[in-house]
């Protein structure tokens, strides 16, 4: 375990996109096809963000984070999520040590958590009690055990999969575990054609190693510069409007919302919304982010936010289509005159 934080180095925004290119494109040497899947996972990763895949196994979901983490230059653990799993076996444990002379005396042991990429694999087969050993390390970056806080590293990225297949012996993600999820995204099974590289990069001799293309210093300045893209008063808004239409309460909700929808996204998901989007304005070389930015990116921030009653399960109604239904009925606003730093 180490507290030591690299200090950011200044990045301009056209070495963001030539940086972010280039990682996609070394990520993309190993993993076939699964662009959208790749550009998910940089993008909270250039947010501090987490994120949360669904996809049958076998889809590269392991590999792609790996992968990343060689490309960075950061460190990676895995944590296969079981029923029987504790929280010291994620966060860390207090053991006694005995010194030269003898002398006994306790010293905490750091878990898996304390590093920059987790992985936290088919997390729903985990109890509760276990998933919630990551609610604070997710959003505080510390973790507390044996009386003592202690900081995560930095950049600190948690990717969580669930296999949206097998429901036996898992126990669903609580609304404050999924809420901490900045990005769900949903992994589709590959195209014949890229199944094809993937049988031809995967069963011959040679493997393709991935070569380092950024350090931990270079990226921190990365988030660093996400922060700092300006963001039109009518895009945060935009981003308000389409969270706030995810309430069955609110007025604004289309009638499959009020319909089907128990709870709604909560103030997280608007804040994903415009920090993704900050990401994707910088990613496409532009200036700050806009409209077609936020609404790019709803689907991915809202659609594990939404809480669905029975209804929605007896009607066959996804959270997807749901999500399509809001910005369907929230207005597109003219743009405003004046620009704010969010």
């Amino acid at each position: 375990m180490s507290d030591s934080r690299p200090t950011p180095r200044r990045v301009t925004p056209e070495e963001y996109a030539e940086i972010a290119e280039a990682v996609e494109a070394e990520v993309g040497r190993v993993i076939v096809g699964q662009r959208e899947l790749v550009r998910t996972v940089i993008v909270c990763l250039l947010c501090e963000g987490h994120v949360l895949l669904e996809g049958i196994p076998g889809v590269g979901k392991t590999m792609m984070l790996k992968t990343l983490s060689q490309v960075v230059r950061l460190p990676f653990a895995r944590v296969q999520f079981t029923p029987d799993l504790m929280p010291a076996d994620i966060v860390g444990t207090q053991v006694l040590t005995e010194d030269a002379e003898g002398g006994r005396s306790f010293a905490f042991r750091a878990g898996p958590v304390f590093t920059s990429f987790l992985l936290a694999d088919e997390i729903n087969r985990a109890t509760p009690k276990t998933q919630s050993a990551l609610l604070e390390a997710m959003q505080e970056r510390t973790v507390t055990a044996g009386g003592a806080t202690r900081r995560l590293p930095r950049p600190f990225l948690v990717m969580a999969t669930q296999n949206p297949l097998e429901m036996e012996g898992t126990y669903p993600l609580p609304e404050a575990q999924l809420d901490r999820f900045m990005l769900k995204a949903l992994v589709p099974f590959p195209s014949a054609d890229e199944l094809v590289t993937v049988l031809e990069r995967t069963t011959g001799a040679e493997a393709h190693e991935p070569k380092a293309i950024v350090g931990a210093s270079t990226l921190l300045g990365m988030i660093e510069l996400t922060r700092h893209v300006p963001v039109a008063s009518h895009v945060l808004r935009h981003a308000v409007d389409l969270t706030v239409a995810t309430q069955p309460t609110m007025g604004t909700a289309p009638q499959t919302v009020k319909r089907y929808v128990r709870f709604g996204a909560s103030p997280r998901g608007a804040q994903a919304l415009i920090l993704a989007s900050k990401v994707h304005a910088l990613l496409d070389g532009r200036p700050n982010a806009s409209i077609d930015d936020v609404r790019e990116i709803a689907p991915a921030a809202l659609r594990h936010r939404l809480v669905l009653g029975y209804e929605a399960v007896a009607d066959g109604v996804s959270a997807d289509s749901i999500v399509d239904s809001v910005l369907e009925a929230v207005p597109t606003p003219v743009a405003g005159m004046r620009v704010m730093r969010s």
